[in-house]
């Protein structure tokens, strides 16, 4: 049959895409099968759950723009942004399968249960037929799973831990977010190649799945490379005050604290750090360091000078010189006045990535955009060639390594890209272990 592929679940399509910006499939899916808030007037709403309060409210409030700014694009208000630089040209600034995009918005309070509160009202009382947010793994995994339940598709925000797309993943589930395995990956060769091989390491550890996660991939990467790891220890989310578990980090013979903080807990425990005189200290022959493996630019502007020379990751940068990175930080600048988060940018591309399997699906139905979007490569949205692997529903691009930069030009400019780190060297073969133990399972439609 020239011209026809199976995707994953054996459902023929035609067109498969062969690169960034081709051939693009054209579903056969039972559009006329009854779904879960299938849009019957000129509208179709979207759900977006964001940590409004809680110690990931600044991402959240980030996230929240991107979003809005998004659907004014999707509607052709604006400059278009990422629409004029996505390989995909379904879009076309005049909505989503002929309906105007209009949204409407929860509080998570970075908490679980009220996230999957939130996303649950935006689902019965509003229509929504995408919920899509979040700055917490263990928020996205909550919402991940009530979506797969409803018969919703869930389109992750900034969720960074190994499970969102491991052992919980699902279905109606997408993640763009890179995750911890990603992270150790392009910090391991970073930290060996300026600290060296003879290191202890000493980890404090947000409790809950992204720690959890965040620490272990940094165990694996730091101990190949020959550190030692002299404790591991587990810190309450919005803990404030660090200093009680700062204090034991002095005596412990490390030389290196590694923070899998995030948030105002990064901001917190890094200041905190830094006030205890830590980053002055000669520890075994080496001079004390800080490194902090997720990286945001929020973060960075909440601590200020402390993040100077500090390695980390990031899932994209506003200070990237690609067209569509370029178009994304003009169209956020005019309207919000300064640039974009990494938050802001994996919600705005999310958006646009699910409008436009909506739109090459023909359907709102979740079957429809699973199948669309399960195997898609695209390019233009900021972090180069990228790919929506059908057998995890995870994104794979090149990763960011950064570092706090010792002389800064603005409140904005605080954080340097020191390498690239390809895709080929972040990849990982679906069964690896620190992903298995979970089932994708088959799209539910709901309704």
């Amino acid at each position: 049959m020239s011209g026809f592929s199976m995707n994953r679940r054996g459902v023929l399509k035609s067109g498969a895409v062969l690169g960034a910006g081709l051939a693009m499939p054209t579903i056969f899916t039972s559009a006329a099968r009854a779904y879960t808030n299938e849009p019957t007037g000129a509208n179709v709403t979207l759900g977006f759950n964001v940590p409004q309060s809680g110690a990931y409210a600044d991402e959240g409030a980030d996230e929240l723009r991107a979003y809005e700014l998004a659907v004014e694009h999707l509607n052709g208000e604006g400059d278009g942004g990422m629409l004029n630089t996505f390989s995909s040209k379904e879009l076309g600034g005049n909505g989503v399968n002929g309906k105007k995009v209009a949204f409407v918005t929860g509080d998570t309070q970075t908490k679980s249960d009220a996230a999957r509160a939130s996303a649950q009202s935006m689902i019965q009382k509003d229509g929504a037929v995408m919920i899509t947010g979040g700055s917490s793994s263990g928020v996205a995994i909550a919402v991940q799973g009530l979506c797969q339940e409803a018969g919703v598709i869930f389109m992750a925000g900034l969720t960074h831990s190994n499970d969102t797309t491991g052992k919980d993943k699902k279905a109606n589930g997408f993640r763009h977010f890179f995750n911890t395995e990603m992270s150790g990956a392009a910090l391991g060769p970073i930290l060996e190649s300026n600290y060296g091989k003879e290191r202890t390491a000493y980890h404090l550890t947000a409790d809950y799945t992204w720690g959890w996660s965040q620490e272990g991939s940094m165990k694996t990467y730091t101990e190949s490379i020959g550190w030692n790891t002299a404790a591991a220890v587990r810190t309450p989310l919005g803990a404030g005050d660090f200093s009680q578990y700062l204090t034991p980090v002095l005596n412990s013979g490390a030389d290196t604290l590694i923070l899998n903080h995030y948030g105002r807990d990064m901001v917190n425990s890094l200041t905190q750090a830094v006030q205890f005189g830590m980053r002055d200290k000669v520890v075994n022959g080496n001079d004390f360091v800080v490194v902090v493996p997720l990286y945001s630019r929020l973060m960075a502007q909440g601590a200020g000078d402390n993040v100077k020379g500090i390695f980390g990751s990031t899932n994209w940068h506003w200070s990237l010189q690609d067209e569509g990175s370029k178009a994304f930080v003009k169209s956020f600048g005019t309207k919000y006045g300064f640039p974009p988060s990494q938050a802001a940018h994996t919600c705005y591309c999310q958006t646009l990535l699910y409008a436009d399997a909506a739109q090459r699906a023909g359907t709102f139905n979740p079957c429809g955009i699973v199948e669309a979007l399960e195997g898609f490569e695209f390019d233009g949205l900021g972090n180069g060639p990228t790919l929506y692997r059908a057998e995890d529903h995870q994104c794979f691009k090149p990763v960011l390594v950064v570092k706090g930069k010792d002389n800064p030009t603005s409140q904005y400019d605080l954080l340097e890209v020191v390498d690239v780190t390809p895709t080929e060297q972040v990849m990982y073969a679906p069964d690896h272990p620190d992903f298995a133990g979970g089932d994708l399972g088959e799209c539910n439609p709901g309704a």
